[in-house]
């Protein structure tokens, strides 16, 4: 029970038109993103070969290892005759989960249960309605017009919360993307370097102390000033993570969906 509370897990007959679900991938490594239209069809946003992510590390092959556009379009059972299978698509649910159980995004959260949930899987942003989620990822399903794929600049995260809420910040502004598994990936880098400062000043106070008191006495002083270090980087990573959330952003704005076409055309 604690894992469906915390990781947002449903069953099949408890999804609803427009929901944003998600599945996990590759043992929590990362996580798939779409929008649940309606009879077993999920539109969601795939990496394309030679654009995958761009990260140049083994997280590329990763990520496109599994994604849809690495396989024949007749795999789908039941959507084989789609188009492209690459891009903003529209696959079966099955495709979609790829043998990986399905969860939904929470929208309107408390800081409480922000906090508590695990990154990736939940926004302090309200969800516009059903009708117009559909309306915005079914357009740009059309059209085909949510850009190149980019792990940190217009995933498939983006797409969903951008569907759900009309924010993106990835079109017009050159910023990064709005979804929480890149904003946890740069909160976590940056606590290390905020440790490193925090260290810096730890090993002068332990210094001067030791001239004063003599070694012995600087055991309890060490274990107090790790304490802190670690304190304060947790801190300091649900301080970024809070900030960076779609519904904190003060420089997000919702673009319509039809802005998006034609910006692509």
């Amino acid at each position: 029970m604690r894992k469906r509370v915390v990781f947002n897990k449903i069953k099949e007959g408890e999804l609803q038109t427009g929901d944003h679900i998600y599945t996990w991938r590759f043992g929590y490594i990362y996580a798939h993103h779409g929008i649940f239209v309606s009879c077993d069809i999920v539109i969601h946003f795939n990496p394309a070969a030679g654009q995958e992510v761009e990260t140049r590390t083994s997280l590329d092959g990763v990520i496109f290892s599994s994604s849809t556009s690495r396989r024949s379009e007749s795999q789908c059972q039941k959507y084989g005759d789609r188009p492209r299978n690459a891009g903003v698509i529209s696959t079966c649910l099955e495709c979609f989960l790829s043998g990986g159980k399905l969860y939904r995004f929470q929208y309107g959260v408390s800081k409480g249960v922000f906090y508590a949930q695990v990154r990736g899987t939940c926004t302090l942003a309200p969800t516009d309605s059903s009708e117009v989620v559909l309306h915005r990822a079914e357009t740009l399903l059309a059209n085909n017009s949510f850009g190149n794929y980019k792990l940190f600049k217009n995933n498939c995260e983006d797409f969903a919360i951008h569907c759900k809420t009309g924010y993106n910040l990835h079109f017009g502004t050159g910023g990064s993307g709005a979804s929480g598994q890149v904003a946890v990936l740069s909160a976590a880098a940056k606590a290390p370097v905020i440790s490193t400062l925090n260290s810096a000043w730890a090993s002068y106070i332990l210094l001067s102390a030791a001239s004063v008191f003599g070694a012995p006495a600087l055991l309890p002083i060490g274990i107090t000033l790790a304490g802190f270090q670690v304190l304060y980087g947790g801190m300091s990573y649900c301080i970024y993570r809070y900030l960076s959330d779609v519904g904190v952003r003060e420089d997000l704005k919702k673009i319509p969906a039809e802005e998006l076409v034609d910006a692509s055309v």
